[in-house]
This record gives structure tokens, C-alpha cells and sequence, in this order.
């Protein structure tokens, strides 16, 4: 009887040694790489911040770094940029932006655009005014009605994209110009309604919690999540095999985070106190967080950004994601726009124009959000249009007029777009994309 050459060998157990010894004593065990970075202890960290340096996997590292830079730039130009109050002031004219960018940075994981969150949050104030204001209705009612507004909107040129196939430029681009009509439209001939100052809208921006015990409470509450959510995932980990981070790490990361959210809160508490509008937009930002980064629907997505035929012969519904993402991207600007209207306390013909479709979508890609998809986190949009309102509040108090504030937010996109592209193509050459 022949021998089978062609069967696969047999493993190496207890009970089982090896076929050949002597090339299983010259064999390597392969261990994880992060074992190894957390085992050499420090030196193990930097190793590793310098591989990934080389692999361009930047992070959040250059928008941090040019935040530091541009706010040292202007605190040094004039003293009072840093100021507790300069700094609630950009805290909370942030947030209207932020949130349509929240939206921008879903469409974006798929590779996409969504030109119309502009006009779309327009619609949202105008929605919202027209039917508290003009009508009557009650003002829970109407802002509900006005998010559903962009919800719906989002989702119709989601539908048209995933399922006739046209292209998602095009689509928005006919919904910036339709939605921008049809809130023209709403407003009617006097083209501009004015909203109640105590009324619920116009709290969203001008309500703070002066009870210095809020500042301090929400900081704590978070370091705390952070901590617990941190251990209990270790502990799952550990519990199955898989490489986790040592409790001497976690504590380091906490105690960061610690340092930056107490001095975030004396900052407000040292002005009028913690404002709603912030609340909100952190509680917007880990809820997003959580459904990219621990849902199925959020792994989807992703999966969606890297490959659509893949995604698609995987099983997943490209249709339904696509449609929601949409969806999504219209919710969170109709409710950036009830923000931008409780800032003004109005609605008018000029909301959701300008410079704000473009400092959303800046936003989202100069907090790190790749314009190529399947990579970025919600938390992005924070740090973008902290630099963008930083850069805006920065030359306002020197006096420079708004071209060149255009200029210099243009020359920060292509500079963050540049850094995108090249790090995408170190990743590449390093085998990581």
C-alpha cells in the first residue's frame, strides 16, 4: 500500500510530539505583538508609538498637536482667547456645527458625501418655527416633528443613492437646492421667524447649569464610565484569551482623562457653569461612539467603507445600511440646525447657507474622519470643529475679516486632506490598509 504524501500533518501536543524535533526546537512561538509592547513596559509603548509613526497611523495625534498650536498662537496674540469665558463661548457656538458634522462622519465611513445637511438643517429651524410660532403647536411637538423632518429627508436621498443607483453627489447636490427652496418657501415673504427666548429651542444654547456641583459631577460620572467600562472589558478578555491592557495602563488613561475633564470643568465653572448645549453634545457623541464601535450595524458600516462587494457577499444589506446612514446623516443636521436657531433665537432665509456645509464637513475630516471611508469615530467631529471655531473666535478677536478666516479654514482642510492621503499611502506600502 502506497503512502499518502498529500495528507496534512499532524499537530504537536502533549501527547503527540512532534514529527520532526528538531525543527520544533528551532521553531518560534507566535505571540501576539501587543503582549510583547505590554510586557516590555515603557519602553515596549514608545517602540510601538514609533511603528506606528512609520506605518502612518497617525490617530487623533496631528489634530491634537495643531489644537495646541493654533490655541497657543492666539492666546499669545491676545490674552483673552483662553479665557474661561472665550473658551464656554466656542464651547457652546460649537455644537450646531458639531452635531451636523456627527452626521457627516457616518456618510463619510461609507466613502460617500452628503452636500445637502446644510440646506436640511435649515429646514429643521424653519420646520420647528413655522409650525410652534405661525401655528401654535406645542414646542415638544414641533421639535419633534422638525428632527423627523431631516430624518426623512436624509432617508429619501439615502433611498435614491442605495437603491436606483444614483450617485450620492448628485443626489444631495438636487437636495441642497430643493431643501433650500422649500424652507424659502415655509418662511414665506417676511423670510425671518423669531423664537420665543424662554422658550425650549432657545435654551438649548442659553441655558447653563450654574450649580458648580453639575461641572464637577459630570466630570467625575465620566472618568468613572471610563474606568469601569475599561476594567470590565479587560476582564472579558482575559476571560477568553484575547490580549488586553494591564490595570496599571487603564489607570494611567483614566487619570488623563481625569486631569482634562476637572479642568474642562473649573473652566465653565469659572464663567456661568456647565451649558446644556455641551451636555447634549457628549451624550450625542458616546451614544454614536457605542453604536460604531460595539454594534453590528456599526461593524456594517465600516464594512461597507472598506468594500461594498465584500459587504455584499457577506450578507449584509447594503441597501437598508446605506439608506440609514442617510438617515442618520439628516437626523443629526436638522438637529445642528435647532441649535444654530436657538443661537440666533430665529429662523431665516439665510440658515443652512455659507460656510456651514463646508465646516462640516471640515470638521469631520479635520478631526481625523478619512475621506476614503472605513476609518474614523464620531469623537473626530469634536476635535474638528473645536479647531474650526477655535480658528474662527481666534482671528474674530484679532479683528481679521471673515475672507481670511475662509482662507486659513481652507488651508487647514487640504493640509488635513494632504495628511490623509499620504497616510493612506504609508498604510498601504506598511501592509496595514
Amino acid at each position: 500500500m502506497s503512502t499518502d504524501n498529500t495528507s496534512k500533518p499532524m499537530l504537536a501536543t502533549a501527547d503527540a510530539p512532534a514529527e520532526n524535533p528538531a525543527a520544533a526546537d528551532g521553531s518560534v512561538t507566535a505571540v501576539d505583538p501587543r503582549l510583547l509592547v505590554r510586557e516590555q513596559g515603557l519602553s515596549g509603548y514608545l517602540g510601538e508609538f514609533k511603528r506606528k509613526m512609520k506605518a502612518g497611523d497617525l490617530g487623533s495625534i496631528p489634530v491634537v498637536v495643531g489644537l495646541i498650536i493654533i490655541w497657543a498662537i492666539f492666546q499669545s496674540l491676545n490674552s483673552n482667547f483662553l479665557t474661561a469665558g472665550n473658551l464656554s463661548d466656542i464651547s457652546v457656538a460649537m455644537v450646531g456645527t458639531g452635531m451636523i458634522a456627527v452626521g457627516i462622519v457616518f456618510v463619510l465611513l461609507l466613502g460617500e458625501i452628503d452636500l445637502s445637511v446644510g440646506s436640511v438643517s435649515g429646514v429643521a429651524g424653519a420646520t420647528f418655527a413655522v409650525l410652534n410660532v405661525t401655528h401654535g403647536m406645542s414646542e415638544w411637538l414641533a421639535l419633534i416633528l422638525a428632527i423627523l423632518t431631516g430624518a426623512a429627508a436624509g432617508a429619501i436621498h439615502g433611498y435614491v443613492f442605495a437603491k436606483i443607483g444614483v450617485p450620492a453627489f448628485a443626489v444631495t447636490l438636487a437636495g441642497l437646492l430643493f431643501w433650500n427652496g422649500f424652507m424659502l418657501q415655509i418662511l414665506g415673504s417676511n423670510g425671518t421667524i423669531n423664537l420665543d427666548s424662554e422658550g425650549l429651542v432657545a435654551k438649548l444654547t442659553s441655558y447653563y447649569f450654574s450649580d458648580v456641583a453639575a461641572g464637577y459631577g459630570l466630570a467625575a460620572v465620566a472618568v468613572a464610565a471610563y474606568f469601569l467600562s475599561s476594567f470590565l472589558d479587560n476582564r472579558r478578555r482575559e476571560a477568553v484569551g484575547v490580549p488586553s491592557r494591564p490595570l496599571s495602563e487603564i489607570i494611567v488613561r483614566t487619570v488623563a482623562l481625569a486631569v482634562v475633564a476637572f479642568a474642562v470643568a473649573i473652566m465653565f465653572n469659572q464663567y456661568k457653569g456647565l451649558p446644556l448645549a455641551v451636555v447634549i453634545f457628549l451624550v450625542m457623541l458616546v451614544t454614536t461612539d457605542f453604536v460604531l464601535r460595539r454594534t453590528s450595524y456599526g461593524r456594517k458600516i465600516f464594512a461597507l467603507g472598506g468594500s461594498v462587494e465584500a459587504s455584499r457577499r457577506a450578507g449584509i444589506n447594503v441597501v437598508m445600511i446605506r439608506t440609514s446612514v442617510y438617515a442618520i446623516s439628516g437626523t443629526f443636521a436638522a438637529i445642528g440646525g435647532l441649535f444654530i436657531a436657538s443661537k440666533i433665537t430665529s429662523a431665516n432665509q439665510g440658515a443652512g447657507s455659507g460656510e456651514l456645509l463646508m465646516n462640516a464637513i471640515a470638521a469631520a475630516v479635520i478631526g481625523g474622519t478619512s475621506l476614503f471611508g472605513g476609518r474614523g469615530r464620531t469623537w473626530n467631529a469634536l476635535l474638528g470643529v473645536l479647531v474650526i471655531i477655535s480658528i474662527q473666535y481666534g482671528l474674530a478677536l484679532q479683528g481679521i475679516a471673515s475672507p481670511i478666516q475662509y482662507m486659513i479654514t481652507g488651508g487647514v482642510l487640504l493640509a488635513t486632506v494632504v495628511i490623509d492621503a499620504v497616510t493612506r499611502k504609508t498604510q498601504k506600502t506598511a501592509g496595514r490598509a
